[in-house]
């Protein structure tokens, strides 16, 4: 059994719920889709009896995010667990020693690439009656741009660096293209002109290579690296408490 935590990453497709609380069953795929995951989701699907299970968007605000003892739980019980573009990336950028599989470029600057901020790829968006419509932009998005317009020599290395300080220094619930492009404004010359052939959406890019995986059109094997091998999953207090 297949089940998909999404939402904004794959706003727009088959593979999210079209009602809060609700799954969505693509049958052609036998797969289970439901919206971001929060704390006892993964869990809870494990109790179900799914065994390979996709994570790649999460809520944290509202509530509190995935535990990295569910992941270790769902492991620990024999299940493949992917990760990829944003809560995903995150717990596989953590959890691959212990055997999660993480997948695509947000991942891999998680895990190998130096990048520590986790709000990196906070989005606000849309319910799912709406389609998790994303109403604002994630910093991974813009660094993959920048890099994007960088290697095509459409900006400097200097106009890069400082676009990014500009797009990080908006809070993450504002950040659009269009409050970018005017915080820059007076810096550098044609911002938009010079962007927006370069926009790369890097977190539904990923999302979608996960859900290949899930679908079966692509392999994934674990990353290469830190392995604890041989690890124990233990049943503390605190994991007793969710289980309630």
């Amino acid at each position: 059994m297949k089940i998909l935590f999404a939402g904004p990453s794959l706003s727009g497709t088959e593979f999210v719920p079209v009602r809060a609380g609700e799954d969505r069953v693509v049958p052609d795929y036998a797969l289970t889709c439901r919206g971001p995951a929060k704390c006892g989701d993964i869990t809870h699907a494990v109790d179900q009896g799914f065994r390979v299970i996709g994570l790649v968007d999460g809520r944290f605000e509202d509530v509190a995010a995935v535990w990295h003892k569910e992941i270790l739980y769902a492991l620990s019980r024999g299940a493949n667990v992917y990760g990829a573009a944003s809560m995903g990336a995150l717990r596989a950028a953590e959890c691959h020693p212990f055997g999660m599989i993480g997948i695509g470029e947000v991942f891999e600057r998680y895990a190998f690439g130096g990048l520590e901020d986790d709000a990196a790829v906070a989005q606000v968006h849309a319910p799912a009656e709406f389609g998790y419509i994303a109403f604002s932009e994630a910093m991974v998005t813009v660094d993959a741009t920048l890099d994007a317009a960088l290697a095509a020599g459409t900006i400097t290395a200097d106009e890069r660096a400082l676009i990014r300080t500009r797009a990080d220094a908006v809070f993450f619930k504002e950040r659009t293209w269009r409050r970018i492009f005017d915080v820059v404004s007076r810096e550098i010359d044609r911002a938009a002109e010079r962007l927006k052939p370069h926009i790369r959406n890097i977190k539904r890019e990923d999302a979608e290579s996960l859900l290949d995986v899930l679908l079966e059109r692509k392999s994934a094997t674990p990353r290469a690296g830190l392995d604890f091998a041989g690890w124990q999953f233990n049943e503390t207090t605190q994991w007793s408490k969710l289980r309630v």
